[in-house]
């Protein structure tokens, strides 16, 4: 058909007169790989100028005709310079009366959008190619000449010939077939001249596989194509022999005056529908397989699926035993249960048929003739009585590449496979494979997984052995804690008391210095006093009463200085537990702060050669207390100027603060460049009455009050490092005190 498309195509002009271009875009297409010259109008008066330059067919939008589709279409064909160019009528809002007008108007045929453009384009070939006989005879005045039936017949059988697909023209009128290609021919099983011996009927078989008849199915699609439209359905045809044929028939009506033609394109879905099968065929064996489907359902429902894909075959599966030398029958479901026994538990070998060789030499096994095949000879007697005549076997291979069995393909008629039936085995052993590699893996899991049974058996054993002994320790180490805990808390109060103890001892000691002189003052003034009272009787003399007076003033003098220094003890030791509540609580900033701070302590500083510097940033502040904080600073320089400089002369000491590294936080830290804190004495810093300058006027309280007011109501850390180059006391404070209990 290719060839007498190109020589019509050579001088073919198609003329589509519409303003959807959407519309045909895919039909322009078609034509074009057709090789047909195409020319599109948006506009009856831009068709009738492309007309003008020539056109061998006309597709017109009934839209564009308007309400007088007659003159339109005259106006059109007498433009193209031939009155009886073929004019195809498209309509996308079709109706009895529009097609009753395209009819008088002479339109060759009706074609309702939206249309199958490939269905449209075969139409317009058709049309091209019963008007060719008639084109040449036809001058522009000639009126239409009646193309003879013999040159349609002729003309059209030349079409024939060359299509890809089984084509019919039938005859309506007369029930007729009345030309067939070879293809058609090779579809049906007939000659041709069979073939056009009967209609459409003897093609089908009595009733569709919908129960429908095949008569009234045929009757009700040519009807609708006699009406104009391209038919396309599906339907059961019969091949001589009486097997099916699924196909899918595109009906045409071929606009021939004063005949009523149909032309039919046959396709044989057999392929097709054979391919779908073994797709969804091995999508549902993989699917019993993942699911763990058992294994001899799995085989037969793959026997099934290779049968269906090859008339007269009938399938079976042998699988090897564990030791490698025996076969087992595992499926066969459409061969005779008798002939299955009989190769349970045969022996494979060199000549055992075709699958026991095949199993043997791990090769494919092809006998054509089981009759005349040696492989055969000592089990031709077996296969003869059930017809077997041919039969191709395959091993099945798992992934290790070990025989686990065989796939055969047996034939009643000797025969060797063709290239599908090679591709069937293929499919069948990959699949079968897959199966039984499955079960195997599955069985092997299964020994595994009793044996784990067992191995979890004794280890639960030993598990809840080991879970009773450490139980038992368990309880021992309870009772042990509990006693550790008993000693611990005994181990606490004597440490609370010891502590006690050493507060006691220490405010006892050094209360005692100015308590025990003001006794001793107070004791000899009583003294003084009684000596005075009995002087006093005896008569008194001015110098004894001079140098009592100046006894009693050295004695008031003495008096006051130990009182007081009594006071500031008593003072020093109420530091020692800080009052919270009492405290002050503001916003600050610290750089500020320190500076007011330092400003008193820059002359008793200056007076010891020592130098103060402060790096603080600006922007740090603080919601806390700077009561308690100015003490604790003041406490840690106090410290410094008592014990950092001894026996030095000059030095440094350098307050610093920054933000903490997760910004919550203020850092703080004095460092000196003293003489340092030796490492047993830098343990001890922070305890009470501990100081290195017993008798020089220190309590050994600075550093203790420090770091309880930084522990306490500043909320922070306080802690201290030194070396022979001096020592940093290093405050972590945060940034926003927590609150007061009272608050």
């Amino acid at each position: 058909m290719n060839q007498l498309i190109s020589s019509i195509a050579d001088r073919a002009r198609v003329l589509l007169v519409s303003n959807s271009p959407n519309d045909v875009r895919e039909l322009l297409y078609v034509l074009d790989r057709h090789n047909l010259g195409t020319g599109l109008a948006g506009d009856i008066d831009e068709g009738v100028e492309l007309a003008s330059g020539g056109t061998d067919l006309i597709l017109l939008d009934a839209a564009l005709a308007g309400s007088n589709i007659g003159a339109t279409c005259m106006r059109l064909r007498n433009a193209g310079g031939r009155h009886g160019v073929p004019l195809l009528l498209m309509s996308s809002a079709p109706s009895a009366e529009e097609q009753g007008r395209s009819v008088g108007a002479g339109a060759s045929d009706y074609i309702k959008m939206p249309f199958n453009a490939r269905d449209v384009a075969e139409k317009i070939l058709m049309e091209l190619a019963l008007h060719k006989a008639e084109a040449p005879a036809l001058l522009p005045t000639a009126p239409p000449r009646p193309l003879h039936p013999q040159t349609l017949e002729v003309n059209y059988h030349s079409i024939l010939a060359g299509s890809p697909d089984a084509v019919l023209l039938f005859d309506i009128d007369n029930s007729l077939l009345i030309d067939a290609n070879h293809l058609a021919e090779e579809l049906f099983g007939l000659p041709q001249t069979q073939l056009l011996q009967g209609g459409m009927e003897p093609l089908f078989p009595q009733q569709q596989n919908d129960g429908v008849p095949s008569p009234q199915l045929l009757d009700d699609k040519i009807r609708d194509t006699l009406q104009g439209k391209i038919v396309v359905f599906r339907a059961t045809c019969r091949h001589r022999d009486g097997h099916p044929i699924e196909c899918e028939i595109r009906l045409m009506r071929l606009s021939v005056p004063g005949r009523q033609l149909v032309h039919a394109r046959i396709i044989d879905l057999t392929e097709r529908n054979l391919a779908e099968a073994m797709r969804s065929g091995q999508s549902a064996l993989l699917e019993m397989v993942a699911k763990g489907a058992p294994l001899i359902p799995t085989l037969n429902q793959l026997l099934l699926l290779i049968e269906g894909q090859s008339r007269g075959v009938y399938c079976s599966i042998m699988l090897l035993d564990d030791d490698g030398m025996h076969m087992h029958s595992a499926a066969g479901p459409s061969l005779p249960a008798e002939y299955m026994a009989l190769l349970e538990g045969v022996e494979i070998g060199p000549g055992v048929g075709s699958c026991g060789t095949a199993m043997f030499r791990r090769e494919q096994v092809i006998v054509s003739d089981i009759m005349q095949d040696p492989l055969w000879a000592p089990y031709r007697e077996l296969a003869a009585p059930f017809g077997l005549r041919a039969c191709w076997s395959r091993p099945i291979f798992g992934q290790e590449g070990k025989v686990l069995g065989s796939f055969a393909m047996y034939y009643r008629e000797v025969r060797s496979p063709d290239a599908h039936e090679q591709g069937l085995i293929d499919t069948a052993t990959d699949l079968a494979g897959i199966a039984i590699g499955r079960m195997r893996h599955e069985r092997e899991l299964q020994r595994h997984r009793a044996h784990l049974e067992e191995l979890v058996a004794e280890r639960t054993a030993a598990l809840t052995q080991a879970k009773e002994q450490s139980e038992q320790v368990n309880r021992e180490l309870a009772a042990a804690l509990e006693n550790l805990s008993i000693t611990q808390e005994e181990l606490v109060r004597r440490d609370k008391l010891a502590a006690l103890g050493a507060l006691v001892a220490g405010i006892a000691h050094e209360l005692n210095t100015p308590i025990g002189n003001g006794l001793v003052v107070a004791t000899t003034m009583a003294e003084r006093t009684r000596e005075l009272q009995a002087s006093f009787l005896d008569g008194l003399r001015r110098s004894e009463l001079g140098a009592y007076l100046a006894q009693a003033s050295e004695a008031d003098a003495i008096m006051l200085r130990n009182l007081q220094r009594a006071a500031d003890l008593v003072s020093s030791f109420k530091q020692i537990a800080v009052d919270r509540a009492s405290s002050q609580r503001r916003h600050f900033l610290l750089r500020q702060f320190v500076a007011e701070l330092m400003l008193p302590l820059s002359t008793p500083l200056k007076t010891a050669g020592l130098t103060l510097t402060q790096d603080v940033p600006e922007d740090l502040a603080m919601d806390s207390y700077p009561g308690p904080l100015g003490q604790v600073l003041g406490n840690l320089l106090e410290n410094c100027l008592r014990h950092a400089f001894d026996g030095r002369s000059g030095g440094s000491i350098a307050v610093t603060a920054r933000a903490s590294d997760d910004g919550q936080g203020i850092v703080l830290s004095v460092a000196d460049t003293g003489v340092g804190i030796t490492a047993d004495d830098l343990t001890h810093v922070f305890d009470p009455f501990f100081t290195t300058k017993l008798g020089s006027g220190g309590s050994g309280l600075g550093l203790h009050v420090a770091h309880n007011i930084v522990t306490g109501v500043l909320g922070g850390h306080i802690d201290a490092c030194s070396s022979p180059a001096g020592s940093t006391f290093t405050l972590l404070l945060p940034a926003v005190a927590p609150q007061s209990p009272a608050a």
